[in-house]
């Protein structure tokens, strides 16, 4: 659902803004006069001398009292929606669910979730490693894994990496019945506590 609004929503603005530029365009080089082509009478730009917006325009609702309120609402309920957009979009690259076979040849979806807590609390419970944190994102069919680990003070990010793929993501990819789980690690290190010497 998200997509489909989404891409309607990108399509109907990039159309706008192209015709405003196209229409400010044929104006800017003159090209009605030069093409002879006879345009609307309250059409608002066709010399080039036109400007987008005149002094009146800009300023006819500004001694208004109601004018500001309205506005700043406007702005204010645009920048909402904005951020809303750009909430869903950061939101909707995490993969909310993941295509299993059942073994009835009807499908079945995983919650992308449980998978994500069950590989990290795994990965966590492995001997080098603090805490994990996993993101599935690609499609439902063929999901991919981004895993960040952090990594005790001593540990050795190598062997670390091995549990991790051979522990962890095999059990995800046997459990849920996957192909495959490509995954990318990130790690850091946990930092040294002072130690007090007496």
């Amino acid at each position: 659902m998200l997509r489909t609004v989404d891409r309607v929503l990108l399509a109907l603005v990039g159309l706008v803004l192209l015709a405003l530029g196209l229409a400010v365009l044929f104006a800017g080089f003159d090209l009605p006069r030069r093409w002879k082509v006879t345009l609307p009478a309250d059409w608002p730009w066709s010399r080039p001398e036109d400007v987008v917006l005149s002094d009146a325009e800009r300023t006819r609702w500004t001694d208004e009292g109601w004018w500001w309120p309205v506005a700043l609402a406007v702005l204010a309920v645009l920048f909402l929606l904005f951020l809303w957009w750009l909430l869903a979009q950061l939101r909707w690259q995490r993969l909310d669910g993941v295509e299993i076979g059942s073994g009835d040849g009807e499908g079945a979806v995983l919650r992308g979730r449980a998978l994500e807590d069950a590989v990290a609390a795994e990965a966590e419970s492995q001997p080098g490693i603090d805490r994990a944190r996993v993101v599935l994102t690609g499609k439902r069919g063929r999901p991919r894994a981004r895993v960040g680990l952090l990594l005790t003070a001593h540990a050795k990010p190598g062997p670390a990496v091995h549990r991790l793929h051979r522990e962890a993501l095999a059990h995800a990819v046997t459990s849920a019945g996957l192909g495959e789980l490509p995954a990318e690690v990130r790690m850091r290190a946990a930092r040294h506590r002072a130690e007090r010497v007496s």
